[in-house]
């Protein structure tokens, strides 16, 4: 018999003032059996940086990500069907994945983190530095585990984002975020 997800609730507050983006979202998240606590955190956190400030145009929404290799983590249609934004989480095993979504969304991002990503980056970066429509970020490995800290079956999380600063708390722990890039899109 095959292991079932494990489902996690979180209540996420952000407030996003780069954006001006002040939004309260109720995830519901399912944890894949082979899933860490800090990619799930990782996709808490690439759902608060991406998500719109409304959903005139679509609303981002998690996908099946590890369940389906056709699907990422969190992407956003627009109303009309159109593939406007496709996030991933992790380190993709090489670039044919990360070259078809490219082709396929508007914009893609994607989010690496743990100890090995700098290792992983400089392998791979070569191979996707033609794709114009992609932009990675680094979560450092100490901060995405600090991260996974954070991680409870039911959360109250507070992402704040002021001036390139990020922080994501609890009641009783907060965590700050510094995201280094790795690759913006070009025009």
């Amino acid at each position: 018999m095959a292991i079932k997800s494990t489902i996690f609730k979180a209540a996420l507050q952000i407030a996003d003032m780069d954006r001006a983006l002040y939004a309260d979202h109720a995830l519901t998240l399912a944890r894949h059996p082979s899933e860490t606590d800090e990619r799930l955190m990782a996709r808490v956190l690439a759902f608060a940086l991406n998500v719109p400030a409304d959903d005139h145009d679509g609303a981002l929404v998690f996908a099946r990500g590890l369940s389906d290799g056709d699907e990422p983590d969190l992407w956003r249609h627009s109303l009309a069907g159109v593939l406007r934004h496709w996030v991933e989480v992790g380190q993709p095993a090489d670039d044919r994945r990360l070259t078809k979504a490219c082709g396929r969304a508007e914009l893609v991002t994607l989010y690496c983190y743990a100890q090995s990503a700098p290792i992983w980056w400089a392998a791979i970066a070569p191979k996707l530095s033609r794709l114009r429509n992609l932009q990675v970020w680094q979560i450092p490995a100490d901060e995405s585990a600090a991260l996974a800290r954070l991680a409870d079956r039911s959360m109250q999380l507070q992402v704040t984002v002021q001036e390139g600063q990020i922080w994501v708390g609890n009641q009783s722990d907060s965590v700050e975020v510094h995201l280094k890039s790795l690759q913006a899109p070009t025009p």
